[in-house]
């Protein structure tokens, strides 16, 4: 017979990751008292302190990363324009 795995929400890993982060119990107790196991609170911990870094940067990268796609669309779309606007030139003959 399988064993139904348990999922954890979120806000219960970041929530034992902080208190393990914290250190006012160790781990071994966190894991009995929670009923988890005690490698899985650290890959939670070093989840959590990975990711801290993400948290203070991610707003800058964000908006570069989406100012640079808004800057890539623009582009594409004169490129497009331009070539229609040769296409109708040369279709009428010279506007000019």
């Amino acid at each position: 017979m399988a064993i139904k795995r348990k999922r954890h929400s979120a806000e219960f890993k970041a929530k034992l990751a902080i208190l393990a982060i914290k250190g006012g119990q160790s781990i071994n107790d966190l894991a009995s008292q929670y009923q988890i196991h005690p490698v899985q609170i650290t890959q939670w911990k070093q989840q959590l302190l990975l990711g801290v870094p993400d948290l203070f940067s991610n707003g800058s990268k964000k908006a570069a990363r989406s100012e640079e796609e808004l800057k890539d669309r623009l582009y594409q779309e004169i490129g497009q324009l331009k070539v229609e606007l040769d296409f109708l030139k040369k279709k009428l003959g010279r506007l000019d």
